[in-house]
């Protein structure tokens, strides 16, 4: 009997097509993210993929074939952990999918905000050649950009704000500062103090106790005036009523967001109606190229955890694959 892949929300046909390719393994897609039609249709999958359906304690409890549930992407905040830990089931995630699109994302963001892009294209359409002379635009280079977080992501941020001939600062206490130098950056201990200094912030780490709200009231207000803060990591690290406040009262130049802590967005956020903010809907990561990069790694990933030789690098709960000891 083959071994039904459950694909919630589907997957782009590069990724179908690798687990198609394999003779004992049944493709089908569920184009729903409705947690009462994928409890139904897990009942015989030995495998999921999942876009941002919530895999819930529900689902992973009624599959009892489980064998292995591969993201598409890197976030895993709508999958029960815990629930496929209990059950010594791997979560593995398309790490190396799209941390070269948010990398350009977050610089398209710092780029839109430092050269004043809405302002100057709203000029240009409106003819409006005179006000040109109001001159608001700054040069990248130079300026202080402090990255948090130094992982797959923050480290080719932190690349690409070099080649434009930025200083970048890094706070990342949980790697070895020697790779931190090593990249041509100057290693901060404790982001705080550093603020003051930093023309700009760009978020690059996951979303945690430790980190939610991270950037509030204390963290804007200390931040250099005139500052910008980009966010393309996760919704919730910075406290956007704080931010909003900084970005009104003029403290800050401002803000580049592409997640939020409430998703999707309500149109009526405040963040939106300001002219100093930049946006988008959670697609930093989502490109034609990293979206076959995504389905094809996450196809791989529930092929290998089928075949019991899933990549460790790929797994959240790395604790199921420590062998079972015999009593």
């Amino acid at each position: 009997m083959k071994k039904k892949v459950l694909m919630v929300q589907g997957l782009h046909p590069e990724g179908v097509k690798l687990l198609a390719a394999r003779a004992d393994v049944e493709p089908v897609a569920l184009m729903s993210d409705d947690e009462a039609q994928i409890v139904a249709a897990a009942r015989d999958a030995e495998a999921i993929t999942v876009r941002s359906a919530r895999i819930t304690r529900g689902v992973i409890e009624a599959a009892r074939k489980l064998k292995v549930v591969g993201r598409h992407g890197v976030g895993y905040d709508a999958v029960d952990v815990a629930a496929l830990t209990a059950r010594g089931i791997p979560l593995a995630i398309s790490i190396h999918a799209n941390m070269v699109p948010v990398a350009e994302h977050v610089m398209f963001m710092l780029l839109t905000l430092y050269k004043e892009a809405a302002y100057y294209d709203a000029l240009t359409r409106n003819a409006d050649w005179g006000s040109r002379w109001n001159v608001k635009a700054n040069d990248l280079a130079g300026k202080a950009l402090l990255v948090v977080g130094f992982g797959r992501t923050g480290s080719r941020v932190a690349k690409r704000a070099l080649a434009f001939e930025m200083q970048v600062r890094v706070c990342d206490p949980y790697i070895d500062q020697a790779l931190i130098r090593g990249a041509g950056c100057a290693p901060v201990a404790d982001f705080r103090e550093a603020l003051p200094e930093m023309d700009a912030v760009s978020v690059n780490c996951p979303l945690s106790g430790e980190t939610r709200h991270m950037f509030s009231r204390a963290e804007l207000a200390a931040m250099k005036p005139g500052a910008v803060i980009v966010n393309c990591a996760r919704g919730g690290i910075v406290d956007e009523a704080a931010l909003v406040e900084a970005l009104t009262a003029g403290r800050l130049r401002g803000g580049g967001l592409d997640v939020f802590e409430r998703e999707p967005s309500p149109a009526d956020n405040p963040l939106f109606r300001l002219k100093n903010v930049i946006v988008s809907p959670h697609i930093a990561g989502v490109t034609i190229e990293s979206t076959i990069r995504m389905s094809t790694q996450t196809a791989q990933n529930v092929l290998d955890g089928l075949d019991g030789r899933l990549d460790p690098a790929v797994v959240v709960n790395k604790e199921v694959l420590q062998p079972k000891i015999a009593l």
